[in-house]
């Protein structure tokens, strides 16, 4: 989710397939935080839409975020391998750089807001579980654990609680040198790799004792950008001629994709915390024919979907600050009495704006401020070709 800012140091290819999967991401995780509050089944869409298109609108927040993980994956290897040749040859104080440039910033900054909300008693932002306190959840959002914070003590409020994925990239985001510093070879990496993305049913079913704990432990979520890696490394190890094989891999991932998003209770019964397997499988094999597509030349986007890929490229932004949108719309809605049947005109309002405050928080807060601290602290370093294949775009 935040491997989404373009360096103007690093010329780079815009993907517009992967800025349209994240922008259905980042759109699924505003709706399903809506709809939590302000459910469809009672609405006038269900006269006569059918109930599995209304859940896959809004009860699809917690898999769009395992879109997330297997995006960050694979642009962060793809970035590293068009930087540095091998990832062996890293650089890790660059890498390391470059991560806390584009995610502190907006990080401190929630963090510094929550933290004033909370003190001022404002309504929906005060931390009021008894086995929380204000000084440790800003320990845990900023030292990297909030999901296990969770796990030990119950749920945050809203605008907390997001930050749990964002624990887990900065995780993978601190290893991920190390690694490949330390295997260096991809006989030793891949190996490792394939083991940790396949463990994603494992872990979640060895951890069913604890629901937030399952959802939000490091592993599943490491497993989900493992893939990404994987995919990453498939495409600068294939090189397929010709459209059919990047048709038939774009299809199969477009296809398992939908049919996790759109039927996942009916598949569950079958595969289990495999479903999940199948989504992170499914996303990277999207993304690899995405990248595929755009590494044989310039991608045409998808006639109207401009405004999806533009979420997409703000979707760390609007990720960090759309409950501040979803609580007020949520508010209004209650206050004036509007009935269920009609709650769907309350949708459009809300992922407007939660657009617009990620833009504005985007063009005055994250970019600038991720500029200047690479100025400062970066040194001359390799650039992406022009045609590089991926885009530093991003991100989580």
């Amino acid at each position: 989710m935040t491997e989404a800012a373009t360096s103007k140091g690093a010329p780079s290819t815009r993907n517009p397939g992967i800025d349209l999967l994240r922008g259905l991401s980042i759109l699924l995780v505003v709706l399903h935080h809506v709809g939590l509050r302000i459910p469809l089944k009672q609405g006038v869409l269900a006269t006569f839409l059918p109930r599995w298109f209304l859940n896959a609108l809004i009860y699809n927040g917690y898999e769009a975020v395992f879109v997330f993980f297997v995006i960050s994956g694979f642009l962060i290897t793809s970035n590293t391998l068009a930087r540095w040749g091998t990832l062996g040859a890293i650089d890790a104080r660059s890498f390391y750089t470059r991560r806390a440039a584009r995610i502190l910033p907006c990080l401190v900054a929630l963090v510094a807001v929550l933290s004033a909300l909370h003190l001022a008693g404002a309504r929906d932002y005060v931390i009021s579980h008894p086995n929380q306190s204000l000084p440790r959840t800003i320990f845990s959002a900023l030292g990297l654990h909030l999901n296990w914070y969770e796990g030990r003590t119950g749920w945050l409020p809203g605008n907390w609680d997001v930050l749990w994925s964002l624990s887990i990239e900065e995780i993978f985001y601190l290893g991920f040198p190390l690694v490949c510093l330390g295997l260096r070879r991809k006989r030793f990496l891949v190996p490792a790799l394939i083991l940790l993305a396949l463990s994603l049913p494992v872990s979640r079913a060895a951890l069913a004792g604890n629901g937030i704990w399952q959802e939000k432990a490091y592993l599943p979520g490491m497993a989900g950008i493992a893939m990404g890696v994987l995919g990453a490394l498939a495409a600068d190890y294939l090189r397929p001629q010709g459209r059919g094989m990047v048709r038939l891999v774009g299809a199969a991932g477009a296809m398992g994709l939908a049919a996790v998003l759109c039927f996942e209770g009916k598949i569950w019964p079958y595969l289990g915390n495999g479903t999940l397997l199948l989504l992170t499988l499914s996303t990277a094999g999207l993304v690899l024919a995405f990248h595929w597509r755009v590494s044989s030349g310039p991608a045409n986007p998808l006639p109207g979907t401009g405004w999806l890929r533009s979420f997409g490229r703000l979707s760390y932004e609007i990720y960090l600050t759309h409950m501040f949108v979803v609580w007020p719309v949520v508010r209004a809605f209650k206050a004036t009495g509007a009935s269920l049947r009609w709650g769907i005109l309350w949708y459009l309002p809300a992922a407007a704006l939660s657009w617009l405050l990620g833009w504005l928080v985007a063009r005055y807060l994250s970019t600038p401020s991720e500029h200047a601290l690479r100025r400062r602290l970066m040194t001359a370093e390799p650039t992406l070709p022009p045609l590089g294949p991926a885009v530093e775009q991003v991100q989580s």
